[in-house]
């Protein structure tokens, strides 16, 4: 999954040579291999890599707290999102809801390589929903919809629908 996610990012970049990538131990943790350099290791290092190599540093965000921001939900995806069990994937979502209450992005007023990875760790999840399931987390499909429609991050992962169309409430006027 992470290469895939890797692959992905750099089409989005933009960047025209694709690296060379391999998977180490049991978690299959993506290294990037450098000729020029020591190998990068690890999912956050290599994206943040790849942000850099793109000159795209406003999607490690814009100021020193929005760029802890950015860092606190890239280490937030790799440390309780991937890998985690169905019940703490509600856990994980009922948070990740109450915090985007009043937000549209992850850290601050703009799209983020944050939004990006977590789009990208929490889409099985919410493919796996129910479209009741999905209204308990308004604040979350509400994100998640904005950043599936996002132009690029997308790639390769189907479009999922992500709450009902209301057109008309339960009580009439």
């Amino acid at each position: 999954m992470a290469l895939r996610e890797l692959a992905s990012l750099e089409k989005y970049l933009g960047l025209k040579k694709p690296n060379k990538y391999s998977t180490q131990g049991d978690k299959k943790v993506p290294v990037l291999q450098n000729n020029t350099a020591p190998p990068l290791v690890g999912l956050v290092t290599i994206a943040c890599h790849l942000v850099k190599q793109a000159n795209r540093p406003e999607l490690l965000g814009d100021s020193a707290e929005s760029r802890a921001v950015v860092q606190q939900w890239l280490e937030h995806r790799v440390t309780k999102l991937d890998g985690c069990t169905r019940e703490d994937s509600k856990t994980i979502l009922k948070d990740l809801n109450l915090y985007l209450q009043d937000k549209v992005y992850l850290a601050g007023n703009q799209f983020t390589l944050a939004d990006t990875f977590m789009f990208y760790g929490i889409h099985p999840h919410i493919v796996d929903l129910a479209v009741q399931d999905k209204e308990q987390y308004v604040n979350v499909t509400r994100w998640f919809n904005h950043i599936q429609h996002y132009p690029g991050p997308r790639h390769n992962l189907p479009p999922v629908a992500v709450l009902r169309n209301r057109i008309y409430t339960g009580r009439h006027h």
